[in-house]
Parts: C-alpha cells; sequence; structure tokens
C-alpha cells in the first residue's frame, strides 16, 4: 500500500456559532496532538478577535496522528476554514484542498443559510460529505428533527446521521472512525510534475509570507526553485514543513500531503490563496482550476481623526495588509476630511474586522465614510467604455450618463415559516426580485432573492434579525452588474458641498435619503452666530433643505428705555455682521454627522 492511503484531508464546515472550532479542539485532544495543559479554547483561532466574537477569520491547518480502531496509524490534516459569508473564497479554496468534509449543524438552531451556502460548494468539489449533529447536550436540543432536514437536504439516512457533543467530547471518538472509513485517500502521482494549491498565506516580519499549500502532483524538496504559476516569479523553497500547531520542518512535500513553504517573499501579495506552485524549471503543463483573483466589494473612506496621524495610518494599513491580502487601499483627499484612504473590502464584517483591529493593534481614532459598493458608468462622449465608480465623488454629471448598472446579489434567507411575510416585505423594500422558496422542513424556509448589493451593504442583516426575532439567517453572493435608475445625493452646507457626506441611492428613494438625512445633521450641528443652510441635491435640484437658526445675542440689553431709532440702530449694525460673517465664516463638521447616514432608521 501507498503512503497516501493513510492520509485523510479533511475539513469542517458550518454556519457561524455551530461548533466548528471547539470540534476541532476535541478532535486535536482526541488524536494527542495537545497536551491538557496545551489546551484552551478555539485553539486554532489566534486573534483576539476571533476568540471575543466567536468566529474565524483566517484560515488554519494542522496535521494530527490518528491510531484507528484497525490498528494502523493515519495522518489527518484538518483546515480550518472561516464561516462567513465574507470569506468563502478562503472557504473555497479549503474545500479544493480536501477530498471529504464534516458538515456540522446546531442541534438546537437546525440547518442556516451558511449551511447550505458551503454544502453547494463541497458538493462542487465533489467531497465525501460526512453529517454531524453538534450541541446534543442542550436542553433545547431536537437531533431527530435536525437529522430528519439533513436527510432532505443531502439524502443521508436519518438514522445514520451521528449525534455529539463538541463540549463535552460524547461522539467524536465515533466521528474520527467514520473519517477513516469514509472519506477517500488522496490521490495524485508523487513522480509527475509539481502541482501545489495555495490555500492561504500569512506574513512573518523576519521570514517574509509563508505560504500553506497542499501539494497535487510531483514532489517538492528544500532548496529547490520555485514558481508561482500566476505571476511567474520565482523563489528558492528554504524551508517546508508540517503544521502541527507549530511548524515542523521535513526535506520533502509529497502527492496528497499539506504543509508550508518560506522562500523569503518578501510580498504577500505574490502568494495569491488560489495559486498553483510549480518547479522553476520544469513547470507543470497547467495550473489548477479555479484560480480568481479576490476583489473586493464594499469601499469606504478611511480617515485619521488628526492629521498628524496620516503616516500612521499608512503603515498600519501596509502592516494589516500583509496578513490580509483581500484588503486594497489608495491615498484619497477629502475637502471636509482632509488626508486619507479610500479602502476596499470583501463585506461588512470585514470592513469592521480591519476598524477593530486599526483601533486595537494600533491604537489609531479613524473616521470611516459611508460604505458604498462599485458601480459601472457609461457617459454619453464615451459609450464604449465602462468606468468603475468606488467613490461618489467619481460619478459624471447626470447629463452626460449613458447608462449606469450596478452590483446585484443572489441572497438566501433560511427563517423559521411565522417570519416569511416581514422578510418578504423587508426584501421588497430593498428593491429585491423574488425567485423561489423552498420549505426544507414542516417549521424552516429556505427564501431566494436577488437583491442590489447597495442596499444590503449596512444595517439590512439587523433589519433580518429584527425582522425575524433573531432566527433567520443570511447568505449572498455577487451575480451581475444591472441597469438601475441611480443618482448621486449630495449635501450642501451654505451652499458647499460636502464630498464625504456624498453618496449614491436610487431616484425612487432620493428625496426620502435627502430629508432624513438633512434632518439627522441639523441635530447635529451646533448653532453659528448666523444662519446654516443645509441642503440635500441631486445635480443642481434642490430636493430638502433645513436652516440652523442663529444664536441670538441681545445686542439692545444695554439700553433702558430711550428712543426706538437706537436699539433699530443697533439691530441693522448686527444684521450687518452676521450678512458679512456668514460669507466668511466656515461651519466645522462634527464627526458624528459622518455617522449620520449609517445611524439613519427606515
Amino acid at each position: 500500500m501507498s503512503y497516501r492511503d493513510y492520509i485523510r484531508n479533511f475539513c469542517i464546515i458550518a454556519h457561524i456559532d455551530h461548533g466548528k472550532s471547539t470540534l476541532a479542539d476535541r478532535i486535536l485532544e482526541l488524536t494527542g496532538t495537545l497536551e491538557g495543559r496545551q489546551m484552551q479554547e478555539q485553539v486554532l483561532d489566534s486573534m483576539d478577535l476571533e476568540r471575543e466574537r466567536g468566529i474565524t477569520i483566517k484560515s488554519h491547518a494542522i496535521r494530527m496522528s490518528y491510531e484507528a480502531n484497525d490498528g494502523e496509524s493515519y495522518t489527518l490534516n484538518l483546515i480550518d476554514t472561516p464561516g462567513h459569508v465574507d470569506f468563502t473564497y478562503e472557504v473555497s479554496r479549503a474545500l479544493k484542498s480536501c477530498e471529504g468534509c464534516l458538515l456540522v449543524v446546531d442541534a438546537a438552531q437546525g440547518i442556516e443559510a451558511q449551511t447550505v451556502s458551503n454544502l453547494y460548494l463541497a458538493l462542487e468539489h465533489d467531497l465525501e460529505i460526512i453529517p454531524v449533529i453538534n450541541k446534543a447536550d442542550l436542553p433545547s436540543a431536537r437531533p431527530d428533527a435536525v437529522a430528519m432536514s439533513l436527510e432532505n437536504l443531502i439524502g443521508e439516512p436519518a438514522e445514520d446521521i451521528l449525534t455529539i457533543s463538541a463540549k463535552t467530547g460524547a461522539g467524536v471518538e465515533e466521528l474520527l472512525e467514520l473519517i477513516v472509513k469514509r472519506i477517500p485517500a488522496p490521490t495524485g502521482d508523487a513522480d509527475g510534475p509539481l502541482q501545489a494549491l495555495i490555500f492561504d498565506s500569512v506574513f512573518n516580519q523576519y521570514r517574509g509570507s509563508i505560504v500553506y499549500t497542499r501539494v497535487f502532483s510531483g514532489t517538492l524538496k528544500q532548496h529547490e526553485q520555485m514558481q508561482f504559476m500566476a505571476n511567474k516569479k520565482e523563489y528558492d523553497a528554504e524551508e517546508i514543513g508540517y503544521l502541527q500547531l507549530g511548524m515542523k520542518p521535513v526535506k520533502e512535500l509529497k502527492a496528497g500531503e499539506v504543509g508550508y513553504i518560506i522562500g523569503s517573499v518578501k510580498d504577500v501579495r505574490d502568494t495569491k490563496v488560489g495559486d498553483t506552485i510549480t518547479h522553476a524549471n520544469a513547470p507543470a503543463p497547467e495550473p489548477i482550476a479555479g484560480f480568481r483573483e479576490v476583489k473586493p466589494m464594499v469601499f469606504s473612506g478611511v480617515y485619521p481623526t488628526s492629521s498628524d496621524d496620516f503616516e500612521d495610518l499608512r503603515a498600519s494599513l501596509d502592516r494589516l495588509q500583509l496578513n490580509d491580502a483581500s484588503l486594497t487601499y489608495e491615498p484619497e483627499t477629502s475637502a471636509a476630511l482632509g488626508f486619507g484612504f479610500r479602502c476596499g473590502f470583501l463585506g461588512l464584517l470585514h470592513m469592521e474586522i480591519i476598524q477593530e483591529r486599526l483601533d486595537r493593534e494600533f491604537g489609531l481614532d479613524i473616521i470611516t465614510t459611508v460604505p458604498n459598493v462599485t458601480y459601472q458608468v457609461r457617459t454619453k462622449q464615451e459609450p464604449e467604455i465602462w468606468q468603475q465608480i468606488q467613490n461618489p465623488d467619481e460619478m459624471p454629471e447626470t447629463g452626460q450618463i449613458e447608462e449606469i448598472q450596478e452590483p446585484y446579489v443572489s441572497a438566501e434567507i433560511i427563517t423559521p415559516s411565522e417570519y416569511i411575510g416581514n422578510l418578504m416585505q423587508l426584501c421588497e423594500d430593498r428593491r429585491g426580485v423574488y425567485v423561489n422558496q423552498t420549505y426544507l422542513d414542516t417549521e424552516r424556509v429556505n427564501l431566494q432573492y436577488e437583491l442590489p448589493l447597495a442596499d444590503i451593504v449596512f444595517d439590512f442583516y439587523d433589519k433580518l434579525k429584527s425582522a425575524s426575532r433573531g432566527f433567520a439567517s443570511f447568505d449572498y453572493e455577487f451575480i451581475e452588474y444591472r441597469e438601475s435608475n441611480l443618482v448621486k445625493l449630495e449635501v450642501l452646507i451654505n451652499g458647499d458641498p460636502v464630498d464625504a457626506l456624498s453618496t449614491i441611492v436610487h431616484r425612487d428613494k432620493a428625496y426620502h435619503v435627502g430629508r432624513r438625512l438633512i434632518q439627522r445633521l441639523k441635530e447635529l450641528i451646533p448653532q453659528q452666530l448666523f444662519e446654516v443652510a443645509l441642503q440635500a441635491s441631486i445635480g443642481t435640484r434642490i430636493i430638502a433643505r433645513e436652516t440652523v437658526r442663529a444664536m441670538r445675542k441681545d445686542v439692545t440689553a444695554k439700553c433702558y428705555g430711550g428712543d426706538i431709532t437706537r436699539k433699530r440702530k443697533l439691530r441693522e449694525k448686527q444684521k450687518e455682521g452676521k450678512k458679512r460673517m456668514k460669507q466668511v465664516g466656515s461651519v466645522d463638521v462634527p464627526q458624528e454627522a459622518f455617522l449620520a447616514v449609517l445611524s439613519m432608521d427606515e
């Protein structure tokens, strides 16, 4: 028998908070990879943020040895995956590196949107799927009902589905035996041309970019010249090895194995997730299929509250990008906020994580502008060319636009049937297009809608949870750009546009959004010694206006009685002064105003 017959490469897929990281902890304990004194909760989640939020942000991999009941010793490679929709591409690369996966479902909550989404990803990669019902020890657990739902979803007989408790360890031994029996051994020719898939990379300050890889064919030996096929860059494989909580160097990695490669790569952008590594002197005829550049979906301006911190912000973003190649940024200037950066994120959670890390790891105080998506515009002057618009300021004048398109996503919402009405109404309010609904069991429904990304990019998830009392789950993926009737909504303060408050909205909603925004700004902008006019406009047309009244100083207080003409003269003088002040005076917009759009109620 070949060495490959004793290797099992698998991953765990599940919805957020269904016990994926806890199950990984128990598997590490039972295989003896960790001693009791090394054990801590979510041991594979290395960031404080991952522990606090109970989510996995980065992929992780670990190699374990397991003595099975048949007396043989097996090598288990667990590739832990993120669960959130923003990191779907990382999940798909991790799945590509495996032959099988554990589909973990919470015994109390049942099947959720991302369970279904990740299951379809696993089916696309033709993986052996082992369904597992977790949290069987909970008082609210209903394993029989969840098993029936899983039978309807994937066809596995309900009585054969394993029920475990990752917290107590009950049933995890039987699960390890199932992994050995059901997940196929990897294939691939160790003597063929080298093809190794990069499923993750991390940056080390002293050693450069460390690549996590699964070898599909061929053998890579230490100090051989390797080539990244996406950019044709060549490096020396200085150190290769296995991932066993730490890094264990070895002389070679063969087909079917999972490990790491260090080659003094100084830029993490050279080691793109999904790329193929091959030999520089005898390259493989073609890369492993499926590589694509990760494209940001949500953009936001990030500015330091103090202009002195601009260089610190640049250095911090540089360092963050070393560990997260999906973050993009470029410098931009705002008349209201000064110098900052236009950052691209995979989604809103990704944006939130980056903001949190800037605050915690680098101690930076920042302002972020309203998140927006990328639009495509054709102008009448250049009807053949599509411009990518990532910032409302880049939008051409309304009269010059031939056509404008916005990104649409396919959304899956899984909800108890009693909340269907509320959620359909929410999707209709967000310009959703109804596609389908299917009943997963007698109580749970899978609603499918096509929604404009701009309308779900902030507060949609909160509204979804409110409308379903927290029971609904939501997952989406980008499908295409579609033509829409969109306009640029500008905010003017005393006739001057404030670029950081401008936004792109659908024409039907422009009046409502403009009206609410101006009302919020009226509450937030402090009174001046002169009147402040707040206006919302589309092009040259003003659609909403509010006035912040001037602070009134009683200039006639010193006049006790006497002729009325003296009082009139003082008031006229005050009036002239206010008029002059309005012409030269400037209004400082407080930081809270830039978050006004985000906090507006529907």
